[in-house]
């Protein structure tokens, strides 16, 4: 079991991996560092298998680069705040 968080250069690796893994048929490791969104996007190609359209591994790609670029973690920390506020607006009720 890791203790520490993969590098970016293991990230991409393990994106590169799982990625070739689905496209054959394959399933996914955990621990791979990938987030839900990119996960998601390889178990979508997965479960194409064996009829892969291309636009599911571009779609894999577009995910990847979501969260290699803080996109993903963006999105995520805006939905706390909105859920926090709106939780904090019923509470003043």
């Amino acid at each position: 079991m890791r203790t520490d968080h993969p590098t970016e250069d293991e990230i991409r690796a393990n994106f590169d991996e799982m990625l070739a893994s689905v496209c054959v048929g394959g399933g996914l490791r955990t621990d791979t560092g990938l987030d839900n969104e990119t996960t998601q996007a390889l178990w979508a190609i997965a479960r194409a298998h064996p009829q892969v359209p291309a636009e599911l591994v571009t779609a894999a790609r577009a995910e990847f680069a979501a969260q290699l670029d803080g996109s993903h973690r963006r999105a995520r920390r805006e939905a706390l705040a909105r859920l926090s506020d709106e939780l904090d607006g019923k509470a003043a009720q």
